[in-house]
């Protein structure tokens, strides 16, 4: 027999979770796909979770415009009224699936792609899943301008390994590297953590780093 759930449980969380959709919904700074229209970007964080790490980047820069780019409304909010508390403008917050990032944005648009702690998928039959595969990595590069610059990090040691022999055989140009981020001597503006990230640096864990640059020639 499976374990007993309390229905009268249940029910509290999924009110809790369209609370939260409701929240995303009545933001100002926030926009499902379809709501979306197409504007001057100049950073973008896919798989965002909560937002919060563009959040500080978006007050770090306050002269460029981020975006913070996740499926799930219910996280995404969280760091949209952190924004919106703090009176940060320059940060939106779009509800939309990693694949549909090329419909977001016109081509050779953003100076930087952030992907913050991807599921790895480690099964094999599911890589094209993974956001560092060469399919996404064309999206990334056909969204980028000549200059402007892929940054990853990641946890999973062999995801982060797997991820630079893509882009390797891609063509990308490995510009900085780390695999201890938090003991490296790379601008402190990597070492802002997201959510994710803080939860485990506490345990011995590292961050691995890596910006890129595709090479055109």
């Amino acid at each position: 027999m499976s374990e007993y759930v309390d229905p009268t449980q249940f029910v509290i969380t999924r009110r809790r979770k369209k609370y939260k959709f409701a929240k995303f919904h009545n933001a100002e700074n926030c926009f499902e796909f379809d709501e979306w229209t197409k504007r001057p970007v100049d950073v973008v964080e896919i798989g965002a979770g909560s937002g919060r790490f563009s959040v500080e980047l978006a007050l770090l820069h306050p002269d460029k415009t981020f975006v913070a780019l996740d499926v799930k409304a219910d996280r995404l909010q969280k760091g949209a009224y952190d924004a919106l508390e703090r009176g940060i403008k320059n940060i939106y917050f779009i509800r939309a699936r990693a694949d549909q990032v090329s419909e977001l944005f016109d081509e050779q648009s953003l100076d930087t792609v952030w992907v913050t702690f991807p599921d790895p998928y480690p099964k094999k039959r599911a890589a094209g899943r993974r956001l560092t595969h060469q399919h996404f990595l064309s999206q990334y590069q056909q969204l980028l301008r000549p200059t402007g610059s892929f940054c990853l990090k990641h946890d999973n040691p062999e995801f982060f390994s797997w991820s630079l022999e893509q882009l390797v055989a891609a063509k990308w140009h490995i510009e900085e590297l780390s695999f201890d981020l938090h003991e490296s001597e790379l601008s402190e503006e990597y070492r802002i953590k997201t959510d994710y990230e803080r939860r485990w640096l506490d345990e011995g864990r590292h961050t691995n780093f890596v910006r890129a640059c595709y090479n055109r020639t």
